[in-house]
């Protein structure tokens, strides 16, 4: 058994982060509910006929979403693995290929790109990353600081 145990490990953390990840969806799907019910209760004071059921759902949740503080788990990641500073681009690139995003998706690969760019600036302007100036090169390149 002592020779499977960092495969039994691995797994019981992944089972772990999984289970938390449906309590999660679980408490936010319930807080989801309790506010349709609240807001159903408040278009009936005003149209009591109101057919509620009518009301198509609108698309959600946005495209290539993801939880809370993804995006810098995943790019400062790829800067601390780096063995030489990364573009936004090639930060971008690895993004979508982590997540499975098709990399000929213009508009998924625009939004990736906003997305770092602002975690890029969001980390500059705390301090944790940095611009190294390339000289003739248009792409700014990014590692962590320090």
């Amino acid at each position: 058994m002592a020779e499977n145990e960092h495969v039994i490990s691995g797994l019981v953390r992944k089972r772990a982060e999984l289970a938390g990840q449906i309590e999660y969806a679980q408490t936010a799907l319930r807080q989801l509910v309790i506010d349709l019910d609240k807001l159903d209760g408040v278009i009936r004071l005003f149209d009591p006929d109101a057919d509620l059921q009518a009301i198509k759902s609108s698309a959600f949740p946005p495209r290539y979403s993801a939880f809370q503080g993804d995006m810098s788990r995943i790019v400062l990641g790829m800067l601390r693995e780096a063995t030489a500073p990364l573009t936004t681009l090639e930060i971008t690139n690895s993004v979508m290929a982590d997540r499975g995003l098709d990399e000929h998706d213009r508009q998924a690969f625009n939004t990736i790109r906003r997305r770092v760019q602002s975690c890029l600036r969001h980390h500059h302007k705390g301090g944790l990353v940095r611009v190294i100036a390339t000289g003739q090169e248009p792409f700014k390149r990014w590692v962590i600081a320090g």
